[in-house]
């Protein structure tokens, strides 16, 4: 990358790396360095025992500074928080040109920068818990400056806010947004609490293959790739369901994993096409066992990661603590709709979609129709946490009928915030049932439904040699996770989303900035001034303002380059 290519400040800050450089001193040094303490055990500390911070070691990113004369400050930003650094000439220096105060920090550190102090904890006269540094120490040069945030009376102004480039350029985010951090703390809380739950149980941690010759657990569109050795299509993972009832019918006394699934479908707030699932099976349980379990286990979630079952999100105020609402399904739709659904036909369920207004199509079986009726007129309304249960047999091919009631299965689903958070059913356990759905599934895909299961005969072998009665319970972390943070998007909860590729402007070639007659040396310089193509060079009215603008680049970048005359600026245009 030449200089004509960077900005002001990544000029300068190379300028900086390379005097250095010059001074003997790595920018980007490889011995350990030893840190004591960080900022927050430093601060919670020092009423209580300033005797022991007499000597600390502390390192972090340089966030702001005062220079004055013979000492100064500045904000070093560590892992836990900030903590003021005091740099007194005399303290740090080891010469007599005082060449790491005067020269090193005054002029070629720059806000961003990754330093170590080493020092001792004092107060201010203005109060302020700080570190008198005795030695500073350059561990790595930033290249690039920081947006600038600024903060005062406790108010931001300038935050970092876009959306596009936090999430795009998280690392970014979560130096000039710490709080950020805290969401994806609370998320591995969230996640420790829900393997301590399973794990006291006698559920066993396992995990499964991402990489599958045949798509299950699931109706959704997959990913595809390719083994060359093999010669043969793989699927990303979906969901591993199957995988883990197959443990079950090896014997294990209860499984569970935190599953990274990939499904090839929209990007809104609350769906990324790659996410985690937690998906638990327990042999000898059903359904009305698992609701008990997983409104224990959200409850315990909840506290672990505010310290209550009280979560605010938006405009509403969730609370986690059982128990939990429960409604049957046939129940909700006739609540919202009016449409009682019990014993009605395909076709009669189909006329009612078109008469509300649904955009639905012949390609959709009775189990999507009535999914559909449910999504756009009944879950919005379920803010607290609410069980739906018992759907009918076509929305769910991996379920138990219904001990009581034919045409039902033994399924529910957990709402939130108008959003579902958790699937459950008494497993399937009859192998030849299981074929038999499998094989509607398979009627639904040769007409045109794109995520309908495909048949799994490797997994209805495993039926047939016996699966002992079981529930499994599958739930979005990143949904659960979203509404104990309060994030309002998906991407809020993932360190780095999925994105649309970034927009990258229309450049021509070198070569046809040369046609036009332009020297070659001073092509990055037109670029530099803001011309990226031939057509927008050529769109110049005023070829003198040009010649000015470059001349002048050429003399503030130090670039030494031959002088242009007017007239060669303004033959390129013609």
């Amino acid at each position: 990358m030449s200089l004509a290519e960077l900005s002001e400040q990544e000029i300068i800050r190379r300028n900086s790396l390379n005097e250095l450089k010059n001074l003997g001193i790595n920018a980007y040094p490889a011995p350990e360095f030893k840190v004591t303490h960080l900022s927050k055990e430093i601060l919670d500390k020092f009423e209580k025992s300033p005797e022991e911070l007499q000597e600390v070691v502390i390192a972090g990113r340089m966030m702001s500074r005062r220079i004055m004369g013979k000492a100064s400050f500045f904000e070093l930003q560590d892992a836990e928080g900030r903590i003021q650094v005091y740099v007194s000439r005399d303290d740090v220096s080891r010469d007599e040109a005082c060449t790491m105060y005067n020269t090193v920090f005054k002029k070629l550190m720059d806000i961003g920068d990754i330093v170590g102090v080493k020092g001792f904890v004092f107060r201010t006269n203005m109060g302020e818990i700080s570190v008198h540094a005795k030695e500073l120490v350059m561990l790595s040069k930033s290249l690039r400056p920081l947006p600038i945030v600024k903060e005062k009376d406790g108010k931001v102004f300038d935050a970092f806010t876009d959306p596009e480039l936090r999430y795009r350029q998280r690392y970014l985010d979560l130096i000039v947004n710490p709080q950020v951090k805290d969401v994806f703390i609370k998320r591995t809380k969230m996640i420790n609490a829900i393997r301590q739950f399973y794990t006291e149980m006698g559920c066993l941690e396992v995990e499964t293959p991402v990489l599958q010759a045949i798509p299950g657990g699931a109706s959704a569109r997959p990913f595809i790739t390719h083994h060359n050795a093999l010669d043969i299509p793989f699927y990303l993972r979906i969901a591993n369901e199957l995988y883990l009832k197959r443990l079950i019918v090896g014997g294990f006394n209860g499984v569970f994993e935190f599953s990274r699934n990939f499904r090839n479908e929209g990007m809104d707030r609350t769906h990324n096409p790659e996410f985690t699932c937690m998906e638990v099976y327990v042999p000898y349980k059903d359904y009305l066992w698992m609701m008990d379990s997983t409104e224990r286990m959200i409850e315990a979630a909840a506290m672990a990661v505010n310290g209550t079952t009280k979560a605010p999100f938006g405009e509403n105020e969730v609370d986690f603590k059982r128990p939990f609402k429960r409604v049957k399904m046939s129940e909700a739709i006739k609540e919202y709709t009016g449409f009682d659904i019990t014993d009605k036909s395909e076709e009669e369920i189909r006329a009612f979609c078109l008469s509300i207004g649904l955009n639905v199509d012949e390609t959709m079986g009775k189990g999507k129709l009535i999914d559909e009726i449910f999504g756009e007129k009944c879950e919005s309304h379920y803010i607290q946490p609410t069980f739906i249960y018992d759907y009918p047999v076509e929305m769910s091919p991996l379920t138990k009928m219904h001990r009581s009631d034919p045409g039902l299965t033994e399924r529910f689903e957990l709402f939130v915030n108008g959003k579902e958070v958790a699937n459950a059913y008494s497993e399937l356990n009859d192998p030849i049932d299981q074929l038999n759905r499998f094989k509607d599934q398979l009627a639904l895909q040769e007409r045109g439904d794109d995520e309908a299961m495909f048949i799994d005969y490797d997994f209805v072998r495993a039926l047939e040699y016996g699966m002992p009665p079981t529930s499994g319970m599958g739930i979005g972390i990143d949904r659960l996770c979203m509404f104990l943070t309060n994030s309002p998007s998906i991407q809020d909860v993932l360190l780095f989303p999925q994105m649309k590729p970034e927009k990258v402007a229309t450049v021509d070639a070198d070569e046809k900035f040369i046609e036009l007659g332009i020297p070659a040396d001073w092509v990055a310089v037109v670029r530099k001034a803001g011309y990226q193509t031939v057509e927008a060079l050529r769109a110049v009215e005023n070829p003198n303002k040009l010649h000015q603008e470059l001349s002048g680049l050429n003399k503030k970048m130090k670039l030494g380059l031959k002088t242009l005359s007017p007239d060669e600026v303004k033959s390129w245009i013609k």
